[in-house]
């Protein structure tokens, strides 16, 4: 069985072709820096490495250029669109509608697009990939893994807010936590590493959208990212934990309609808003050569992760391993060694020479005296979405 795994970020779009259930790699790759002139595609068999840059101005004219490099007469794996049975598609808010992995049908698709004024930067692209997957695979079955699945047992104390019950009770506003297919994948990857029955972990996913989970006994149990993933860490133009009160003073003071103060925390903020940079890679550059709001940046974002790193440890009352994992957390030795530092209170010690590697496999960057394991692995939520949507079949 072929199945074909799509998922869209914010700005990106991962592939990855499955022999299953073998989990064989057929083709891979990868879009990033969608929306700009220079993005970057690259696919990937075991014959052939293809690179283009180019402007990509949305994840629709991606996915098209994705379908017609895998038709490819040449270069391509497939020979007909026919040979895909499983398109398996991330999605990112299920909202109270969706709890498990879930075959998509007209009724999916509208609560998917309902949805969009939640996660604005990611169910309208994971939407959009549906649809275009729907008219270039139609004899597919086309399935949605939702990012919000994994952290259904984060408890109601946890999850509620300090709001009239009434929003909870009657319009279902909670936290809902995001990731989640990725901090599956590496926490159970964690928890098989250190072979405990009991564990307690702090998943750290790193990339343009940033979160971090509080993993007891392979549960989540609290979550960085809330109602919409916009809140928590500072990402590459999300703005993050701020103050509310926030929002009310934009509109009264400024005249900023709420679609504006929105675009401004979701698409300007963050990583974007203070350097004028989303990419970690220029942000680090810069700083290298002294620009001074880039380095700032670094600092706050290193200090943020920091924080939850302590309060998840309180509410885990103790921590085994922490785990850096995404595009940033598995790649970026400079931004480890900025969130480790100064944390062997809590029994953390990072090597700094082991910490120099961008690792293809789980790796132990701690050092050997350090009480608290610091790892790297990898996330693969593209397997992990093609097992679950293999799976949604079989039962």
């Amino acid at each position: 069985m072929q199945v074909l795994v799509l998922n869209s970020g914010s700005s990106s779009l991962k592939f990855q072709l499955f022999s299953m259930p073998e989990k064989t790699i057929l083709c891979s790759g990868l879009i990033e820096r969608i929306g700009f002139d220079d993005a970057k595609f690259k696919f990937k068999t075991k014959k052939d490495t293809i690179e283009v840059v180019q402007a990509i101005p949305n994840h629709k004219v991606g996915l098209e250029l994705l379908s017609k490099q895998l038709l490819d007469k040449e270069t391509g794996i497939i020979k007909s669109a026919d040979a895909i049975e499983i398109v398996g598609h991330r999605v990112v808010h299920g909202g109270k509608h969706f709890t498990d992995t879930t075959e998509i049908t007209p009724t999916v698709k509208d609560k998917i697009k309902a949805l969009s004024s939640l996660a604005p930067l990611h169910n309208p692209a994971n939407l959009e990939g549906i649809e275009v997957a729907e008219a270039i695979f139609p004899n597919a079955k086309q399935v949605a893994v939702f990012d919000t699945a994994f952290h259904q047992t984060i408890p109601e104390h946890a999850y509620k807010y300090a709001i009239p019950n009434e929003f909870l009770e009657k319009h279902h506003i909670r936290m809902y936590g995001f990731h989640g297919t990725s901090h599956k994948f590496v926490s159970e990857k964690a928890i098989a590493y250190l072979g405990k029955q009991h564990s307690k972990i702090i998943t750290i996913h790193l990339g343009n959208g940033c979160s971090m989970t509080a993993v007891k006994d392979g549960k989540s149990i609290d979550h960085t990212l809330g109602f919409s993933p916009v809140n928590g860490l500072i990402m590459g133009t999300r703005s993050g934990d701020i103050d509310q009160s926030l929002i009310f003073h934009l509109a009264k003071k400024f005249n900023y309609s709420l679609d504006e103060i929105n675009d401004i925390l979701q698409k300007k903020s963050g990583m974007l808003g203070l350097t004028g940079f989303s990419d970690l890679r220029d942000i680090l550059s810069e700083a290298e050569e002294g620009n001074k709001n880039c380095q700032l940046a670094l600092q706050m974002n290193a200090y943020r992760i920091k924080k939850y790193i302590g309060s998840y440890t309180a509410i885990l009352n103790g921590l085994d391993a922490i785990v850096f994992t995404a595009g940033i957390g598995e790649n970026s030795p400079e931004m480890r060694q900025r969130i480790c530092e100064d944390l062997d209170y809590l029994g953390i010690t990072l090597d700094t020479e082991k910490n120099k590697v961008r690792p293809d496999k789980l790796t132990v960057v701690s050092t050997e005296t350090s009480k608290v394991k610091v790892l790297i692995i990898p996330t693969d939520e593209e397997l992990e979405i093609a097992k679950q949507s293999v799976a949604l079949f079989k039962n």
